[in-house]
């Protein structure tokens, strides 16, 4: 078995002629992007004069499956794919591990890159889980990716350009992670406290809201209790797992039980979530650093199970309690003595300080110490804890406004998180924010701090008091509160400071987001050869038809640079001369004519046959073509093409459809790319397959990686217990189909349903 050299210098000739090359594609569904990523490696490679076999795993399983003497006689592998593939069979060859999206936005640069990707040893299996790894990552090193690549090894190493923003990616990922795994705690575990206090609780001078021991609500909030203890090592543990698979569960969920609970390293307060998130990351990549340690094969068996587990876990433990445990406490104690030489100062000050420091951490060292100074002072000068009530409700309530101001943002469990959110701060729960702040970290700490900061302010300025040890508007509800009117005031102000200022960085974050991916995806090509006289397709905005020759050269390549770059439109080729037709009843002029009508006939004949019985093996009929679509926004799109498939008479629950399809969303975008979007559901709201097309002329934000908008929108829906895959054998052509830009265009600028039905038909 051979490889290619391996370059002193690092570097390697770029992939050309004469080369063989495999490729295997996958995705967490196994269905449009699998068959896309292949589509575009296979024309990449095409053009380039370069042999590659690519074998794709999609739902209807493993097909044109790579043999033995295929991988013996390859000189590189490229694996693209967001899932598990066994890599063990590449061993000796130079293996390029990226996201599937990665194979549909750059092909020619993997061909390339997989030239300078290490050699694979063998006996490993790519886990999704880790987070995709970066060029060429397996056993030899590579930082997690994500599914759009990765770094060097162990996530320090840059990788190639552009390495830099999927290193960013990946840690976001394994955040996203542990806060979808959080969140449940958090809603769970802060409503149950909330009900119980509201119709239990009773508001007392030393106590604040104190519910009754052995009382049913007593109860209640005891397992809320248990679901708010759970919840930050949950975090980071799920961190953990995202980054080093089962392994690092029990490290990171134990790293992160230390992490809160502050008696073990003589702090009077946990570090929060903001510890479990450092010791998730922690747990994750020590985890990842085991594994590359070389054992006998006879222990090999039972390192993921006792030997990485009990060290992980022991170094993990050992280290936050003696070397991070010993700062917090630290910082705890002269936080407290900073605020004890505040008393004599403004009042307006202090409630600033105050506020900052209840907002930042949500219930970690920061936010107790002003707490805890608060109840302190509580008997002798209520208008401190008057300060800090009022900042207590801001996080949770500023997070809830900002979903509502700013939906489309947001998911569906984001927005539902954030009516809980709201529901918590009406009851003082600040930590119905954490999942927020954990998963944008940089974007709600600082929009909670200043509102915090307002709220706070505002109620030291105003010599609001608070007799009871507790925050938020219930307190003062229950008659706790001296100065009810302003202190609603300050409350209102925070909230609505931190919403406002969080709803403007999030869509300030968007557009960067967007941005940068556009970048990184369509490189300019100044020097690219360009035929002026291609134009931007009829009906493509003013930007799109005047572009520069850099953009026009980048679309007639297939790699759009942002919404408004379109492919070139290929003029339609004119049809072949019929064969002439002699006969010996008619000639001249009354044969020509009859020939000609019996054309037409049966060209109507055929569009009405493929109106009525449609293509893609019948799914899609001219009932379930729309050719514009009047939504603006991808959840419109979604309920407008349901409303699409219901003319087929197929639906049954059309909202359950939209909901199946939403969900599925929450997965991953179906925004393919390529002004290409294909959401698809399997659901018992439809009797049997069927399939849905639309246009849309100003294009749809769909959240797809190369930054377009959807203009040719696939809608497909199966029930649960559908038989066979013939339904994916058919989206797996379309996938594939839809990587020519000629056909995209037909179907762009296709005339009216028949047209767009005989485009569809090419398709078997």
């Amino acid at each position: 078995m051979t490889s290619p050299a391996d370059p002193r210098d690092g570097a390697a000739p770029p992939a050309g002629p004469g080369l063989k090359l495999l490729a295997v594609t996958a995705c967490p569904t196994g269905i449009a992007h699998t068959y896309m990523a292949a589509e575009k490696l296979t024309q990449a490679a095409q053009a380039r004069g370069i042999a590659m076999k690519v074998e794709t795993q999609g739902s209807i399983g493993a097909e044109n499956v790579l043999s033995d003497n295929d991988v013996n006689t390859a000189d590189g592998v490229i694996v693209a794919a967001d899932k598990d593939v066994d890599l063990s069979r590449f061993g000796g060859k130079r293996v390029l591990v990226v996201g599937v999206a990665d194979g549909i936005s750059d092909p020619d640069g993997l061909l390339d890159r997989v030239r300078r990707a290490p050699v694979h040893q063998g006996g490993a299996v790519f886990d999704a889980a880790d987070g995709g790894r970066g060029d060429g990552s397996d056993a030899n090193g590579g930082g997690p990716g994500g599914g759009t690549g990765g770094t060097g090894a162990g996530g320090e190493l840059p990788g190639p350009a552009g390495a830099k923003g999927r290193e960013r990616s990946v840690g976001y990922k394994a955040l996203m992670n542990g806060v979808s795994y959080m969140i449940p705690f958090v809603v769970v575990g802060g409503l149950l406290i909330a009900l119980s206090l509201a119709l239990g609780g009773h508001p007392q001078a030393d106590g604040g809201l104190v519910i009754p021991d052995g009382s049913f609500w007593k109860h209640v909030n005891d397992i809320g209790t248990i679901g708010f203890t759970l919840m930050v090592p949950i975090l980071s543990g799920y961190i953990a797992y995202a980054i080093g698979d089962r392994p690092a569960l029990v490290p990171g969920m134990i790293g992160g039980w230390i992490a809160n609970t502050g008696e073990l390293y003589d702090s009077k307060s946990g570090a929060g979530f903001i510890g479990a998130i450092v010791t998730g990351f922690l747990a994750g990549y020590l985890v990842r650093w085991i594994k590359l340690v070389p054992v006998s094969r006879f222990v090999r068996p039972i390192m993921p199970i006792i030997v990485i587990p009990i060290v992980a876990t022991s170094a993990l433990g050992l280290f936050f309690i003696y070397v991070i445990g010993k700062p917090i406490s630290w910082v705890f104690e002269n936080l407290t003595d900073f605020l004890g030489s505040m008393t004599g100062t403004s009042a307006a000050l202090l409630g600033v300080v105050l506020g900052l420091m209840i907002a930042f951490d949500m219930g970690g060292p920061v936010n107790k110490t002003a707490f805890l100074f608060g109840t302190g002072l509580v008997s002798k000068s209520p208008e401190v804890m008057g300060m800090c009530a009022a900042a207590i409700p801001v996080p949770p309530l500023g997070q809830g406004l900002a979903t509502l101001l700013r939906r489309r943002f947001y998911s569906d469990q984001e927005r539902e998180t954030g009516l809980a959110a709201l529901f918590m701060g009406f009851f003082g729960i600040t930590e119905g924010a954490i999942p927020f702040a954990a998963a944008r970290p940089a974007t709600v700490i600082p929009a909670n701090m200043l509102g915090g900061a307002v709220a706070g302010g505002i109620a030291g300025l105003a010599a609001v008091g608070d007799n009871v040890p507790h925050g938020g508007p219930i307190v003062a509800v229950l008659g706790a509160i001296d100065g009810v009117a302003l202190f609603f005031v300050a409350l209102l102000a925070g909230t609505a400071v931190t919403g406002l200022t969080t709803a403007g960085l999030v869509t300030v974050g968007a557009r960067r987001a967007a941005e940068r991916t556009k970048d990184q995806i369509a490189p300019v090509a100044a020097d690219a050869p360009v035929d002026a006289s291609v134009d931007a397709p009829v009906g493509a905005p003013a930007d799109a038809r005047g572009a520069t020759a850099t953009t026009e050269a980048n679309a007639a390549q297939g790699s759009d640079s942002g919404s408004s770059a379109r492919e070139p439109v290929v003029p339609p080729q004119a049809a072949p001369a019929e064969p002439a037709t002699t006969g010996t009843e008619e000639t001249g002029a009354g044969a020509e004519e009859k020939a000609t009508g019996a054309e037409e006939e049966t060209a109507g004949a055929g569009e009405k046959a493929a109106g009525a019985v449609g293509v893609l093996s019948g799914y899609l009929t001219a009932d379930t073509v729309s050719e514009q679509l009047a939504a603006d926004d991808k959840e419109a799109g979604i309920r407008e093409m349901a409303a699409l498939l219901g003319r087929s008479g197929k639906v049954t629950d059309s909202a359950a459809l939209v909901r199946a399809a939403l969900a599925r969303e929450e997965q991953g975008t179906t925004g393919l790319g390529e002004e290409i979007a294909i959401p698809h559901a399997k659901t018992d709201a439809v009797t049997a397959p069927v399939v849905g097309f639309a246009r849309s002329a100003e294009g749809i934000e769909w959240g797809a990686l190369d930054g377009t908008k959807a203009r040719l929108v696939f809608m497909i829906a199966v029930p649960e217990a559908a038989a066979g895959d013939e339904h994916l054998r058919i989206l797996a052509l379309l996938s594939r189909k839809l990587m020519d830009p000629a056909f995209r265009t037909r179907l762009l600028e296709a005339p009216g349903k028949e047209a767009v039905l005989d485009a569809l038909a090419e398709i078997e």
